[in-house]
């Protein structure tokens, strides 16, 4: 779509949105504001262009007569540079998911229980980088480990209404391998170890995106277990589910309930078939998927956290800072804005050669 078809979009949905009817459709209201929040920033510098581009004129042709508006025709051309290259990199084409909430789940690898207390220190880090960032978190699924970590944990992680961008726009370049080097807990001597964490983060499906024939769903029941494998309740809450037609598995014993418990494993296992269908449907975002945990080894890594040195290190392209401790404590900004800029940087010179 070019820059009029957008602003004529925009106007549309404008429209639509001042319909009181509209919003007796929960789910048309709300892919609506989102749509709707997605293209305001186009329209809103693009009317500011305009405007820019109107001084500009006005004091051009004003300056012979008086220095002050030379001046101010110098300033108005910056500015006019400065709104084309946002309006520039506004118009490159947006991952589809852009607006979209995530499910993300943090997994122990290599690394006993250290790795299960790095996943807890992860989990804590993305927890704290939502609450900076104004989203909302609901655990769905957890295994906790015997010293307090976590075997496997998902967390939902959704945008408030009216924010420009989703969740996915900062966090789909956390999935991967992290990487930590630190004197673990357990040891005794002194000597740091390296442990692996896998993250895998996919963009939460609603129900429009995937339709999920019951036919196609095998459900187990059991009883949930905590640390150790005892188990922390005398019914059969906890849901297996498993998917016939690509085999994926999902889990969830959070909940007392088993319909509660069920409901949540519904929402992951919509999340990953959303997921598998973009793969299939595009071979570049299949290889990137994949990319983002072959295995939970040590060298498959995206990101090295190393708290001797207090230094954090995105390997995909090469930032590092020495500020490790306020990274963990949800100052993740600068990192994720690295892997965004990046991003764009790609997609413009994409944009360009095409």
């Amino acid at each position: 779509m070019n820059l009029d078809d957008l602003i004529s979009e925009y106007a549309g949905i404008e429209g639509r949105l001042a319909d009181p009817s509209v919003h007796a459709d929960q789910n048309l209201a709300r892919r609506l504001g989102k749509r709707y929040a997605e293209l305001r920033p186009i329209v809103e510098t693009h009317r500011e262009l305009t405007a820019t581009e109107d001084d500009l004129a006005a004091a051009r042709e004003l300056a012979g007569e008086d220095e002050a508006f030379a001046v101010e025709a110098d300033e108005l051309g910056t500015r006019k540079k400065e709104l084309e290259e946002r309006l520039r990199r506004l118009l490159v084409p947006r991952d589809p998911n852009d607006g979209k909430d995530v499910i993300l789940e943090v997994k122990a690898g290599e690394g006993g229980e250290e790795s299960a207390l790095f996943a807890g220190d992860l989990l804590r880090m993305y927890l704290r980088y939502a609450e900076r960032a104004g989203w909302k978190t609901e655990v769905l699924n957890s295994h906790p480990s015997d010293l307090g970590g976590y075997k496997d944990v998902t967390v939902a992680v959704k945008a408030k209404g009216g924010q420009e961008d989703g969740v996915w726009t900062r966090l789909k370049f956390e999935g991967g391998v992290h990487r930590v080097q630190r004197v673990p807990a357990t040891e005794s001597q002194g000597r740091i170890h390296t442990s692996a964490v896998g993250v895998l983060v996919t963009p939460e499906a609603e129900d429009v995106d995937v339709q999920i024939d019951l036919n196609d769903l095998r459900i187990d029941v059991y009883r949930s277990s905590g640390p150790g494998g005892q188990s922390v309740n005398t019914t059969d809450s906890a849901v297996r589910i498993t998917h016939l037609p690509t085999g994926v598995v999902v889990s969830c014993q959070n909940e007392k309930s088993q319909l509660q418990n069920k409901e949540q494993a519904l929402r992951i296992l919509r999340s990953r078939l959303l997921a598998i269908a973009q793969e299939e449907a595009d071979a570049a975002a299949s290889a990137e998927r994949k990319s983002q945990v072959r295995t939970v080894d040590r060298s498959e890594r995206v990101r090295t956290y190393n708290y001797p040195e207090n230094r954090i290190s995105d390997h995909r392209v090469g930032y590092k800072a020495y500020n490790l401790d306020q990274v963990l404590d949800g100052d993740l900004h600068n990192v994720t804005q690295a892997l965004v800029d990046a991003d764009m940087e790609r997609r413009l010179a994409e944009a360009q050669g095409s």
